[in-house]
């Protein structure tokens, strides 16, 4: 469970990105959060993952405040950052033994979990090779592969399908769904509004720092008292703010 507890966060004097955000994302359930560029998807995203912190208000990651507690809070969640350009010089397999040694995955956890997800990923046979000569959608399946080998409860994803190719986006989707079966978490952000529309069961919508939409598409449709798809209804309701 995450929970945004009267958050604001602001970059220049007198003007907030972030505007007493207040939002829970429930165990078992796939969140979507939405936004035009520049609303404050990625700063709550860094926000919530203690990369950046907040001027006002908490986070709890499983009760645990990423602030007070970082270390902890760290403990239950795994990130897949808006960029997959990290660790260039290191091989695959060095990237991959690196975040298991940071979250100390057994060596036998680490290597069954390694083998599944990069053959389910299809990166299997390039682990020995730099991520500098990986194609944008490779490093992109590292990095979410690196996100969860610890098995964490709670998984935050910037725009985790861009640049996968639809298989592996298919096989994100579908682990996805696995995982809050089990009554697990997903928090993720996208610009792809029909993936939003079919795979989440709660959408947050913020528009310049400030959550104006929170619920299911259904109740997105009843609110607007039309029925036409997400990227209508989102359309309609960003530009009347």
């Amino acid at each position: 469970m995450i929970e945004i507890v009267n958050v604001s966060k602001s970059y220049v004097k007198d003007k907030k990105s972030i505007d007493g955000l207040n939002l829970k994302i429930n165990n078992g359930e796939i969140f979507g959060f939405l936004g035009p560029n520049g609303a404050g998807k990625t700063t709550t995203i860094k926000m919530i993952t203690g990369i950046l912190k907040p001027d006002e208000g908490k986070i709890l990651i499983d009760g645990k405040d990423i602030n007070e507690n970082p270390i902890e809070a760290k403990r239950n969640f795994g990130f897949v950052p808006d960029s997959p350009d990290l660790f260039l010089k290191l091989k695959g397999i060095e990237y991959l033994n690196f975040l298991a040694d940071i979250y100390n995955v057994s060596k036998e956890d680490r290597e069954k979990r390694i083998d599944d997800l990069s053959k389910r990923f299809d990166i299997y046979n390039n682990l020995s090779d730099r991520i500098q000569s990986y194609s944008h959608g490779m490093r992109q399946k590292l990095i979410v592969i690196g996100a969860l080998l610890h098995n964490p409860k709670n998984w935050i994803l910037d725009e985790p399908m861009t640049g996968l190719d639809p298989k592996s986006s298919h096989d994100l989707k579908e682990l996805m769904k696995e995982h809050t079966k089990n009554g697990n978490t997903v928090f993720f952000s996208t610009h792809v509004l029909e993936v939003a529309e079919k795979l989440c069961d709660r959408i947050g919508i913020i528009n310049k720092g400030k959550l104006i939409f929170v619920g299911t598409y259904e109740e997105m449709k009843k609110q607007i008292k039309e029925d036409g798809s997400l990227e209508d209804l989102f359309l309609q309701i960003t530009e009347v703010e």
